[in-house]
């Protein structure tokens, strides 16, 4: 007997018996991360994600407890960070402040994953995935001593994700008034040397 059992809703598996818990599972997932990405956090419902993985919705909850918890375990999260190693020296700090600023705002997917990541286990270790290797492998590329890398995408990933929080999740006021053009000249230097200054640990 599966862990669904005969419970109402588990769902057939594909050759017409019941799924196991499982299988259930998986489904939930494969069902969560189409529905996220075709409608975003915001507009994507636990009962349009148990229609399309095919169980009731009380199974939903029962496996996730939440929509914020589905979402830090189904989130596919690419932060599609340019490819740095070809930028000049001296524009690092702005061209990557300005990616990231652009490719975010207005969007909800960030905010999401920030706010479930405050407190639940499953989205703070999707976040940190996230920019340890998507940003550190980014970070790799353009550092002059490549083992400073995770160091300096730390110190990186400390400035984003700090003036994310307040702007989109926190929405401080005045982090939420600053255009985006002031918020990139204020923070890019930082960056930049975080990016390109040397150690000063190491004098």
């Amino acid at each position: 007997m599966t862990e669904d059992g005969g419970r109402r809703g588990a769902g057939p598996a594909a050759g017409g018996g019941r799924r196991s818990a499982e299988a259930t599972r998986a489904a939930i997932l494969r069902a969560a991360r189409d529905r996220f990405a075709a409608d975003g956090y915001d507009r994507a419902t636990i009962r349009a994600i148990a229609a399309d993985a095919r169980i009731d919705p009380s199974m939903v909850m029962r496996y996730y407890g939440s929509k914020e918890n589905l979402f830090a375990t189904a989130a596919e999260f690419d932060l599609r960070l340019p490819d740095l190693s070809g930028v000049p020296a001296d524009r690092l700090g702005r061209e990557l402040v300005s990616y990231f600023f652009t490719r975010w705002e207005g969007d909800a997917t960030l905010p999401a994953l920030l706010r479930t990541a405050s407190t639940n286990p499953s989205g703070a270790e999707r976040v940190r995935a996230i920019f340890t290797t998507q940003l550190g492998v980014a970070v790799g590329r353009v550092v002059a001593d490549p083992t400073e890398a995770p160091r300096r995408a730390g110190l990186v990933a400390s400035q984003l994700l700090g003036v994310a929080l307040t702007r989109y999740v926190l929405r401080l006021p005045p982090m939420v008034d600053i255009s985006p053009a002031d918020l990139i000249t204020w923070l890019a230097p930082t960056i930049h040397r975080y990016l390109t200054d040397p150690d000063p640990a190491s004098h």
